[in-house]
C-alpha cells in the first residue's frame, strides 16, 4: 500500500502515540496515511503529522488484513536462531530497521531450566533514554519470545549503559537508511518519520 494514498478508519481504533508511548484511540473515520507495516504492527500518520502505532488486531480498521507475524515461530523447533529471528521481527515504530540490526540488542542468553523449557534473559537499549516507546518496545520483545516452543521465562532488562549510538548499528541498517558507514551522529540525528 502507498504512503501515499490516505485510509479512512472504518471504525474506532486503539493505537499507541508515537514517541511518547501514551494511549488513545482513534475515531471511526479519521483519516491516516501508512508510513511503516513492520513487525505485526502498523505506523500511521494523520494530517498534522501525528504518528500513532495501530496493532496487527486492528488492522481491519485500516482495511488490511493481520500480518500473521504473531506466531510465526511457533510451528519452528527451539533455537538460538529462532530466538534471533523473532527479535529481528521487533521494530521501532519509527525507524525501519529492527533492533537486531539497530544495536539495541546488547545481550540474549539462553538458559534450559530444571523443570523443562528456558529461560531468555535479553539486555537491550533504546535510540534515547527518554524514548516513550521502550516499554512498548520491550513488550514487543517480551511477547514475541514468550510465544516460542519451550520458553517458560522471559526476562528483558533496558539498560542506557553503555549508551547506544548509531556505531552500535548494522552495516545493512546503515545502508537501508541511507547513512555512511562510518556515521557517528547522534542518535538524534537519525532519519526518522517526520514529525
Amino acid at each position: 500500500m502507498d504512503s501515499k494514498e490516505p485510509i479512512t478508519l472504518t471504525r474506532e481504533c486503539e493505537v499507541i502515540t508515537i514517541p511518547d508511548g501514551a494511549r488513545g484511540v482513534l475515531p471511526a473515520g479519521a483519516h491516516v496515511r501508512l508510513m511503516q507495516r513492520l513487525g505485526g504492527s502498523y505506523t500511521v500518520s494523520d494530517s498534522r503529522g501525528a504518528l500513532y502505532r495501530i496493532a496487527s488486531k486492528d488492522a481491519d480498521a485500516l482495511g488490511l488484513s493481520a500480518t500473521g507475524e504473531e506466531s510465526a515461530g511457533e510451528s519452528k523447533p527451539f533455537s538460538e536462531k529462532l530466538v534471533w529471528d523473532e527479535l529481528k521481527k521487533v521494530f521501532d515504530p519509527e525507524i525501519p530497521v529492527n533492533i537486531v540490526d539497530l544495536g539495541l540488542v546488547y545481550s540474549c542468553d539462553i538458559k534450559p531450566l530444571e523443570q523443562g523449557g528456558h529461560r531468555i534473559d535479553i539486555r537491550m537499549s533504546m535510540t534515547a533514554p527518554g524514548c516513550g516507546m521502550g516499554n512498548v518496545i520491550k513488550g514487543d520483545v517480551e511477547s514475541r519470545l514468550a510465544h516460542l516452543p519451550a520458553v517458560s521465562e522471559v526476562h528483558v532488562e533496558v539498560t542506557f549503559d553503555p549508551p547506544w549510538g548509531p556505531a552500535r548499528m548494522s552495516e545493512a541498517a546503515k545502508l537501508q537508511l541511507g547513512l555512511d558507514a562510518d556515521y557517528g551522529a547522534s542518535p538524534a540525528s537519525l532519519p526518522l518519520y517526520p514529525k
